[in-house]
């Protein structure tokens, strides 16, 4: 897979950075429907993907008809008949064991032919997705995974394909650590991709739990048996929030006892996260709940869909949102973002918030002054960057504030007691000077330009504090508190 990316320029979100080429190939082979499967990351933020077929010396243009961030998996489609001719899609395999022979083919460095390396699984259980941020069945094994080889097939001895090679574990304690997406994880990506024309991605439940093996905090809870796993924080924009309370404990998931480690059966003689479960549904899917609470076992049903970040880890492919007023930069904070700027210019105030505060609403986002494009009108605000804005959870609002003002003067707050005060007819007179001196084609991003209906629903104050908690488990040991 030859692929040429253009990233978006976070930091000055009018543009988009350099395109570049990856040095290092992916691969990736094909399925039924005359479609191929590859890593997500291979092909992110493309703007030309191309194929070439092992013995072949031509490359065929390639089009994305789905990315799953969250799985790290791509579908992609090629056009050309010349392409499909004398080919055959490969056939899943079940889900392996443990000690199976696996062999992984694809083209990492090293060369330019067709590579194939061998081992066995060395585990199976809920891994953390690098890409996606998120936490699914994985497969580990031994054999060797090196750059380029991700988006390409691992065989079972019957020559069935067990999965998609995407990451491995790199430590000086550490050797021959390699993971497989399995194919219950590729089927789930395929049929919600089917089923909706698009990808929606895997649900979540929506709330923070914590393992419950201590008998006197099972005995505080009224837990009689070895089970059940605690709710500690329940996400204001899932389902479950509807449902479910503090202090509850959730003791079975579709009639599946759930253990007081936070396990689940899983085939025979082994466990695995709850987390598990909860994956294998798709969104809009109900899930049926044992719970106690206050000592009474009781039923309840929760719709599960996917989670709703406060701060992305991903943007949609495009350009991120920003404002420009008077040369202050507004645009919602993001992972991206953050990685762009270095956490040290972000600050470790609206870091903690970024890592841990939750999302109130749905398309709730961090609104933040970026940066000052330095004009006589705001002399003395030049120095102030990365500034969260008080009263502004959305960016459109502050749009619609800002136009709908009548008064002299525009006044906008941060939270860190900063205050940025300017004459509301100099700034429409200076806009366009702004922009034309540092080249900037608009003052907003188009998804500006489209009607605003505010999502804020149910009366819900906007300065109501939900707490600050962990959004994953990559912030928290995995020994803690696990977001499910």
């Amino acid at each position: 897979v030859y692929c040429t990316h253009t990233a978006p320029d976070y930091s000055l979100p009018w543009q988009k950075q350099r395109q570049y080429t990856s040095h290092i190939l992916c691969s990736a082979f094909m399925i039924g429907g005359r479609k191929l499967l590859t890593n997500a990351h291979c092909v992110e933020h493309d703007t030309q993907v191309k194929v070439k077929k092992r013995g072949d010396d031509s490359k065929y243009v390639a089009k994305v008809l789905a990315r799953g961030v969250d799985c790290d998996i791509a579908l992609l489609s090629v056009e050309s008949e010349e392409f499909w001719k004398d080919v055959e899609p490969l056939r899943f395999g079940r889900l392996p064991h443990l000690q199976d022979s696996v062999t992984v083919v694809g083209y990492p460095l090293g060369g330019d032919t067709i590579s194939v390396t061998k081992g066995v699984v060395s585990r199976i259980e809920v891994t953390s997705y690098a890409h996606g941020s998120s936490d699914l069945l994985g497969i580990q094994i031994d054999a060797a995974i090196n750059p380029g080889n991700s988006g390409g097939p691992a065989f079972n001895d019957q020559g069935e394909c067990i999965g998609v090679a995407f990451q491995v574990y790199r430590s000086e304690e550490a050797e021959n650590i390699g993971y497989v997406i399995p194919t219950t994880v590729v089927s789930h990506f395929l049929t919600d991709y089917e089923k909706n024309g698009r990808y929606t991605g895997f649900p979540c439940l929506g709330v923070l739990i914590q393992k419950l093996e201590n008998p006197s905090l099972r005995a505080c809870l009224k837990v009689q048996s070895n089970e059940g796993v605690l709710v500690r924080r329940v996400e204001p924009t899932s389902d479950s929030n509807n449902v479910l309370k503090e202090g509850d404990v959730i003791v079975s998931f579709d009639d599946v006892r759930v253990g007081c480690e936070g396990t689940v059966p899983f085939r025979s003689n082994e466990r695995i996260a709850f987390h598990f479960l909860i994956s294998q549904k798709f969104a809009g899917d109900t899930a049926d709940l044992g719970i106690i609470r206050a000592g009474k076992l009781m039923k309840a049903k929760i719709v599960l869909n996917p989670r709703v970040h406060l701060v992305p880890y991903h943007t949609d492919e495009g350009q991120p949102s920003y404002l420009i007023i008077a040369g202050l930069v507004f645009t919602p904070l993001s992972e991206p973002l953050i990685e762009e700027e270095r956490e040290d210019s972000i600050g470790l105030k609206l870091l903690a918030k970024a890592r841990y505060s939750l999302a109130r609403f749905k398309g709730e986002q961090i609104v933040i002054l970026s940066q000052v494009l330095a004009n006589e009108l705001n002399i003395g605000y030049e120095d102030m960057s990365n500034q969260q804005a008080s009263h502004f959870h959305l960016v459109v609002p502050l749009l619609c504030s800002c136009l709908a003002c009548k008064d002299r003067y525009l006044c906008f707050e941060f939270e860190d007691s900063y205050v940025a005060v300017l004459e509301r007819e100099a700034v429409a007179d200076a806009s366009s000077s702004i922009l034309s001196g540092y080249g900037i084609p608009s003052e907003r991003s188009s998804d500006l330009l489209k009607p605003y209906v505010d999502s804020l629903e149910g009366g819900q104050p906007a300065d109501q504090d939900f707490g600050d908690s962990p959004v994953s488990n990559f912030e928290i040991d995995s020994d803690g508190l696990l977001w499910t």
